[in-house]
């Protein structure tokens, strides 16, 4: 109401002002452009003049208001392509679960434009395109959502890796993580991903270079990364085995440093490993070297009992087998009921040649546990000993328990 008052008596005053003004003559205002000539009495110019200026005015504020418009509808257009963006989006990642590749590729990718996260919609539609088996398209896709986001290279490669692995592209797969691990060497997914690449390319020295940043980095549970370790360490025995073996077709006295030397180089708890230590033995076996075996396997036994190394200790011949054998039978002073060890022992009295001591750990070892080895043992020892009838019985025991036969009657002879 004041504002109002205020306004009324603004205008009074100015209305009062110009009625006075009017009264005097103030002159006239004369403006000659070329050939023209303008007169016109002051009052009435000063008229024009304000309304040239309310003109002048009006169209600025016009053109503003004009170009604010514009910018609102161009707005209302950018707001309404992101929603169909978000819309097909949507759409697009349902069919990739559905796995509707064509439509998810076709969805995402025209969607990824104008979504507010183009690089999910490009690794999206990427793995679509592989499961369509385009891997043209599928590179393409994994290049514009690089280009779509700085700083995703490490995503981006690490969706392309793992769709490269799934297409079993691995040198292609190799090469990518490697990239990857230069640019971030301790990524624990990274250092996954290869992982698994090397043991599909079966490169088990690369894969033994990577197993101590694996166990630094705890990236895989201690369950796997050890039998891992088992693995590569298994493989590069046999491998080193493989060498020596074709050394030894060109030089049979050549030695077994290939082998040897692997062996020193593992790790301190894979030297106490059960299994590992048999694959060395049986490798070292096998080439020749049973003296070396015999050694390695008596100093694992006396520190570390093992069923399985003991077996192997019977079956191979040491520099003295004499002292071979007391060596094991000390070891039946802790162990009487061993059947393992029974057996082991009856082999070591036949390399001896004590026939009947063989023959009475046989069969001790046979009461304790029928196993198919001593049956077989007992079976042999006692064809060569004169005693087929037995022999005869003890193989037909043997091979009714190889093939898992049921007890059942049979005709008396």
């Amino acid at each position: 109401m004041i504002g109002l008052l205020l306004i009324i008596l603004f205008a009074l005053i100015i209305g009062t002002g110009l009625s006075l003004g009017l009264q005097y003559d103030l002159g006239y205002i004369r403006i000659s452009l070329g050939n023209y000539l303008l007169e016109t009495n002051f009052w009435v110019g000063l008229a024009l003049l304000i309304v040239v200026i309310a003109l002048i005015v009006l169209t600025i504020n016009l053109f503003r208001r004009m170009r604010h418009g514009s910018g609102m509808i161009a707005g209302w257009v950018s707001r309404g392509k992101e929603r169909r963006a978000r819309r097909r989006t949507t759409r697009g990642l349902l069919a990739l679960a559905e796995g509707n590749w064509p439509r998810a590729r076709k969805m995402l990718t025209s969607a990824a434009s104008h979504a507010d996260t183009p690089l999910i919609n490009y690794l999206a539609a990427a793995q679509a395109a592989f499961e369509c088996g385009d891997h043209e398209a599928e590179d393409e896709l994994l290049r514009k959502a690089f280009e779509s986001t700085p700083g995703s290279d490490m995503a981006v490669g690490i969706t392309q890796a793992q769709l490269q692995l799934a297409g079993n592209r691995l040198e292609q797969a190799l090469a990518t993580l490697v990239r990857l691990r230069k640019q971030s060497p301790h990524h624990p997914f990274v250092l996954k991903l290869l992982t698994n690449t090397y043991l599909r390319l079966e490169d088990w020295r690369e894969l033994s270079k990577l197993l101590p940043e694996l166990r630094k980095r705890s990236v895989l549970p201690e369950s796997e990364l050890g039998e891992i370790e088992r693995q590569v360490w298994h493989n590069l025995l046999e491998r080193a085995a493989e060498d020596c073996r074709r050394q030894q077709k060109d030089d049979p006295s050549a030695s077994l440093e290939p082998l040897t030397r692997l062996w020193d180089e593992l790790p301190g708890f894979l030297r106490k490993d059960e299994q590992t230590i048999g694959d060395y033995a049986r490798l070292l076996a096998d080439l020749g070297d049973e003296a070396q075996t015999e050694t390695l396997l008596r100093k694992v036994l006396q520190n570390h009992w093992s069923d399985d190394l003991v077996n192997l200790y019977g079956r191979i011949e040491g520099r003295k087998p004499g002292e071979q054998l007391l060596t094991a039978e000390q070891w039946l002073k802790d162990r009487p009921n061993n059947a393992e060890l029974l057996l082991a022992l009856g082999r070591l009295s036949l390399r001896n040649e004590l026939w009947g001591k063989a023959r009475e750990y046989f069969e001790t070892s046979l009461r304790l546990r029928r196993s198919r080895e001593a049956l077989a043992e007992l079976s042999r020892l006692s064809a060569h000993m004169g005693d087929g009838e037995l022999s005869i019985k003890l193989m037909m025991q043997g091979l009714a328990t190889d093939n898992g036969l049921p007890k059942l009657p049979m005709p008396k002879a």
